[in-house]
């Protein structure tokens, strides 16, 4: 893992801790759906729902859940950087370990069932989420924007959320997904 996944893991580790004790939990995980559940202004269909919370579970199950070294049933920051190294090696495996709980939040931050993220559902997912702050999600937003359309489609999410747990670009914007990464 290089210096930058690392830092940018460990921004992920601070918006996934719900509760700020030093560790995630499955109840952490599934706190990020329902946190963002919580924030939207409509409540959003059952299956819709269904889905993303089986998501999470399987993104915990799959992902998160087999980083904990000493089994107390929680992952401290060490032990999950130290499990995406194994975890997150190849950008091959992005569409069984990542995909599926993007394209639950993709379905669920479009409100309006455009095909499109504008940046007033992008902020308020983020915001809700991982507690970035409005200023860095409109300058993600932008940069994330590849075409220029005033919305993020299907495929630019995807493209964003593949580079931040993979990648190794220091200027790709997608770093800073999850709120402004620094040393």
């Amino acid at each position: 893992m290089t210096a930058l996944q690392d830092l940018k893991y460990r921004q992920w580790f601070r918006g996934a801790d719900d509760d700020g004790d030093g560790f995630i939990t499955q109840h952490d995980v599934r706190r990020m759906s329902e946190r963002y559940i919580s924030a939207r202004k409509t409540a959003p269909d059952g299956e819709t729902v269904r889905r993303l919370i089986e998501g999470m579970d399987q993104f915990w199950s799959n992902v998160i859940a087999p980083m904990d070294q000493d089994g107390d049933g929680k992952v401290d920051v060490r032990e999950m950087t130290e499990g995406f190294k194994g975890v997150l090696t190849d950008r091959a495996f992005y569409p069984h370990q990542i995909a599926p709980v993007t394209n639950c939040f993709f379905d669920l931050v479009d409100l309006n069932g455009d095909g499109r993220i504008d940046q007033a559902e992008f902020q308020q997912m983020f915001s809700s989420v991982a507690a970035v702050p409005g200023e860095d999600c409109a300058a993600v937003f932008a940069a994330l924007d590849l075409d220029g359309s005033g919305g993020l489609s299907r495929d630019e999410f995807h493209q964003a959320l593949e580079e931040f747990f993979y990648g190794n670009d220091p200027d790709a914007p997608a770093n800073h997904i999850f709120g402004k990464v620094t040393a």
